[in-house]
């Protein structure tokens, strides 16, 4: 079997960054901000999947899980740390929640700006 070659996704400065998300950042498009510091961002999402259905974001562009390097590794710790806060803020924290990632298209990742979708209320489906 050949060796794969891995190619970083580029990563773009907030200024430029294409996605929605940048816009977000960018302050261009309105979000209804949960909690947000230095690194990253939590918003609530436009169209809900669950009664509780937060974005969460890091400021820093990267594409999503799969183009995370050795140096990301704080950033990583920190989102995760961020959204126990964040699931602190919402009530949720001790009742339970889920935090979702999509790792590219195909595993139905939207929008190339890596986020994590931090779900919670009744009915969430046993995965």
């Amino acid at each position: 079997m050949p060796a794969t070659t891995h190619t970083t996704a580029p990563r773009y400065p907030l200024a430029t960054n294409p996605t929605i998300f940048g816009k977000i950042l960018r302050g261009e498009i309105p979000a209804k901000v949960v909690l947000e510091d230095d690194k990253a961002i939590a918003f609530h999402d436009i169209a809900p999947k669950a009664k509780v259905h937060v974005i969460i974001i890091p400021k820093q562009h990267m594409q999503c899980l799969r183009c995370m390097e050795a140096a990301d590794a704080d950033l990583m710790a920190h989102l995760l740390q961020f959204a126990n806060q964040v699931a602190d803020k919402l009530g949720v924290k001790h009742s339970g929640y889920r935090l979702i990632t999509n790792a590219g298209e195909g595993a139905g990742q939207t929008v190339p700006h890596l986020h994590f979708h931090l779900l919670a209320g009744p009915n969430l489906p046993a995965l």
